[in-house]
């Protein structure tokens, strides 16, 4: 079972879940709240399959890009990880953390008012890039939209979203696939529209990313 609701944060998501199942890249980083623990699930590069006996989860899903403004961490120390809270931040205060939540009705709205007590603005330059890109925008031409060198932008996009430019586009990329064949698009229209060389182009960024072929990924 798995619920999410928009946040009051800008651009995030509240979720809960049982914990099981396949995490597919996103470009977003979550912060987690399981069993009395704080956790940090870093930015994905590719499927992240979930074990254990399901239990009860709940995070906030980060807009891509925002949550190293919160963590104080770049992303990509992060990248293809999860990690305690407290290995970033003073165990005391996390322990503080930890009671409140503990202590509330709803773990889910008290996470997401620590959330809201410390979030940065949303940084400008970040949203112009997430949307020229999940717009299908290549990123050359993107980088000379926003006014950043190729080098800039990468070195922005490490800290942010924990790898380049181009990954980030690929993954993006990915949803948009995803989004259409979950809808019934034919495969190989659904390569054509999100901008695939064909269908096995395609089929070779599921697999990669998602580590499985797209018929079995949209039926399970």
């Amino acid at each position: 079972m798995y619920t999410e609701r928009p946040s009051r944060l800008a651009g995030a998501v509240i979720w809960t879940g049982d914990g099981s199942g396949r995490v597919l890249p996103d470009g977003c980083m979550d912060l987690l709240w399981h069993e009395g623990r704080l956790l940090v699930a870093g930015p994905d590069t590719r499927a992240y399959v979930t074990g254990g006996a399901p239990s009860t989860w709940v995070g906030l899903r980060f807009s891509p890009g925002s949550a190293p403004a919160f963590l104080g961490v770049p992303a990509h120390e992060l990248r293809d990880l999860r990690v305690e809270l407290a290995d970033l931040w003073p165990a005391a205060e996390v322990r503080r953390l930890r009671s409140r939540i503990a202590g509330a009705p709803d773990p889910a709205t008290a996470l997401e008012t620590v959330v809201l007590e410390r979030a940065a603005p949303p940084d400008p330059v970040l949203r112009a890039l997430v949307a020229a890109l999940d717009a299908g925008r290549p990123v050359a031409v993107t980088a000379d939209e926003i006014g950043l060198g190729a080098r800039q932008l990468h070195r922005k996009s490490l800290v942010a979203f924990g790898y380049g430019p181009k990954t980030l586009a690929r993954i993006l990329r990915l949803r948009r696939a995803l989004a259409l064949a979950g809808a019934g698009v034919p495969f190989a229209q659904t390569a054509a529209r999100c901008g695939f060389a064909d269908q096995a182009h395609l089929a070779r960024d599921v697999r990669e990313l998602a580590g499985v072929p797209l018929g079995r990924l949209l039926a399970g």
